[in-house]
């Protein structure tokens, strides 16, 4: 496991409880790194692998936004806190794009076994979030148009992959989601004030160069 001890252990505390402090890396998320934040949908309790949104076919059940929008994602400190304070076990999604960090994911096998070939071939890459089905590289804010370029530009480009950029979400650690456990994979350097993250570009390059290289099929999920 790429995992990089230091500023982990305040992101990963836990209360008295035995449960994520999710509060503390909210806050930390908020207003250290300057990502905006806001509270995901919690599971239904009735059965943790459904979401207690109204949508029953629910595809990232708890790791979204409902109630406030995803507009609301914000930095400020004392929104953060009332957010927590008032529902201590809600996901931590951030809106990803603007100032924020967009992010390349593909579904966990293939991610595991991509990454473990970028290691071997000296590859930088930033933090990774893993959840029990897709891993996901985060990466510097990129435009639709930088994107579409990128694509176009490629012979082939797994379907399986996919783009969060503005607009979009990601549940981030250490949140408990009806999927599963939201965990750092590759943890932030420690010391910065916000987490050094790669270009799109390179992250797309060398994903798709590992997965054609190790014959990794990507399945959609």
């Amino acid at each position: 496991m790429r995992e990089i001890l230091g500023r982990r252990r305040r992101l990963l505390s836990r209360r008295n409880d035995g449960r994520p402090d999710l509060i503390s890396a909210a806050l930390t998320f908020a207003t250290e790194w300057q990502w905006p934040v806001l509270p995901g949908v919690a599971p239904d309790p009735q059965g943790r692998a459904r979401c207690a949104c109204p949508d029953p076919e629910c595809t990232v059940p708890g790791a979204h936004p409902f109630d406030p929008g995803l507009l609301a994602a914000t930095t400020d400190e004392r929104m953060v806190r009332w957010w927590w304070t008032r529902r201590p076990d809600a996901p931590i999604v951030l809106a990803t794009g603007g100032t924020a960090p967009c992010a390349v994911s593909l579904p966990a096998p293939a991610a595991a076994r991509a990454l473990d070939a970028l290691d071997r071939r000296g590859m930088r890459l930033g933090p990774v979030i893993a959840s029990p089905t897709r891993w996901a590289i985060l990466v510097k804010p990129y435009s639709m148009e930088q994107l579409g370029d990128l694509l176009y530009a490629k012979d082939f480009v797994p379907g399986s992959l996919r783009f969060h950029g503005e607009g979009g979400y990601l549940a981030l650690p250490p949140s408990e989601t009806g999927q599963g456990a939201i965990r750092w994979e590759s943890a932030p350097l420690p010391g910065s004030a916000s987490p050094w993250v790669p270009d799109v570009e390179a992250v797309v390059d060398a994903v798709v160069d590992a997965l054609t290289r190790t014959g990794v099929s990507a399945p959609e999920l």
